[in-house]
């Protein structure tokens, strides 16, 4: 298992799968060729059938563009074998003869991967799923957060959850002060900072919700906006766990330390996910981005809260299985409907799974893993159309951005 750094990215929006992982890809390849006469990129499957509303060709033209001219081919009907999400990249010379045809995959939350090549990136973590990470932690009484510690042994984690704590609170309280609408077709409004002033004419109940909803918002729209944010454990579900970690900065005035504590937890939540299921829309659906998000933010707010081991584990094993079956279906391929709706209720059910498993001893039936090998399952048997293609579910009837 990778180090949780991984999860945590800090770019620019909307997409990690789609804008990140097409500029990361872009960059390398310029790096091989910055000699090259032209540019030729294919993007595949959900990359092409989404591509225009994430901005992807926006994200590898302005990376290639400057060297040399690029064409962009859309093929959203072929869907290579390895991962929906393929792309294909050409340079050629003067006299048009190909320098290089290079294959690579955007898995999820910004990574990237080679068919047939194993990651340059070390495995950290010799415990890779819940339940033996939760016996290690009962055995010697630690905590998620400390074996995150002891895996990683690098100085250089506290510093970049530092930038990535730093990076969310921007991004929460610019999209609480930006008004107006949102880029694309759609031309929705922003409903953050109107969320925001209406949460505090309530009682201590709804304002607490109404908070959660407009941090949440206030994220989700820089992320809809090309804005900078942080993948946790994607773009398109970025505002969950800030939103949550935000709150809880705010309201109950967890110190710095304590909550870069959490993100070590929600972190390696994120790691189990994405190192046995996936993390990417167009693999799994909405369940392993939306879905993931809210049991990253129900772990973390149950750590702060002084949730056991036990409790942590069941706060984030609700919040996973009742986002099963969840379908990526953005309208327009746009991260806006339903996306942004979904990341502030699911930072309310995050926080809601932290209440119900502190009134318990954490004991249940079901494990977290168990829900993360249903999770891959089910997002498998889903029919492509519901897997980031604007095909199907709620995009049926809406021209998408192409």
């Amino acid at each position: 298992m990778k180090s949780i750094k991984e999860i945590y990215r800090i770019g620019h929006g909307p997409s990690s799968s789609h804008t990140m992982a097409p500029r990361f890809a872009a960059e390398q390849f310029l790096e091989r060729h910055p000699d090259a006469a032209s540019f030729e990129v294919t993007l595949y499957g959900s990359l092409a059938a989404t591509g225009k509303g994430h901005f992807t060709d926006v994200a590898i033209t302005e990376v290639l563009q400057p060297q040399a001219p690029v064409s962009i081919v859309w093929e959203p009907k072929v869907f290579l074998p390895y991962h929906p999400n393929g792309m294909k990249y050409k340079a050629f010379d003067k006299e048009n003869n190909v320098l290089e045809e290079w294959t690579v995959y955007s898995v999820g939350g910004g990574a990237l991967e080679e068919e047939g090549k194993p990651s340059v990136l070390p495995d950290l973590y010799t415990m890779t799923t819940m339940t033996e990470i939760m016996k290690w932690c009962e055995r010697t009484g630690k905590t998620y957060w400390e074996y995150v510690l002891e895996s990683e042994n690098d100085k250089g984690l506290m510093s970049h959850l530092k930038n990535v704590w730093d990076t969310m609170i921007e991004a929460v309280e610019r999209g609480l002060r930006t008004e107006g609408r949102l880029p694309g077709p759609l031309n929705l409004p922003r409903k953050a900072a109107q969320y925001n002033i209406k949460a505090m004419g309530y009682q201590h109940t709804l304002r607490s919700r109404g908070l959660v909803f407009s941090y949440a918002l206030a994220v989700s729209e820089e992320n809809a906006s090309g804005g900078l944010i942080v993948t946790a454990p994607t773009c398109g579900s970025c505002g969950v766990l800030p939103a949550v970690l935000y709150h809880l900065w705010k309201s109950y005035e967890f110190d710095e330390r304590r909550i870069i504590r959490a993100l070590m937890t929600a972190g390696l939540i994120g790691n189990i996910v994405k190192t046995n299921a996936s993390i990417s829309g167009a693999e799994v659906g909405c369940q392993g981005e939306v879905g993931v998000a809210c049991a990253m933010a129900a772990g973390a707010a149950c750590q702060l809260f002084g949730g056991s081991v036990a409790q942590i584990e069941y706060a984030c094993e609700m919040a996973l299985e009742h986002h099963l079956g969840m379908t990526c279906d953005p309208v327009c391929g746009l991260v806006q409907i339903p996306c942004i709706e979904r990341n502030a209720f699911a930072a309310a059910r995050a926080m809601d799974c932290n209440i119900y498993s502190t009134f318990t001893d954490g004991r249940h039936r079901v494990s977290f893993d168990k829900v993360v090998t249903t999770m891959n399952k089910t997002g498998r048997d889903l029919p492509n159309l519901y897997k980031e293609t604007s095909e199907g579910g709620l995009a049926e009837d809406y021209r998408q951005m192409q």
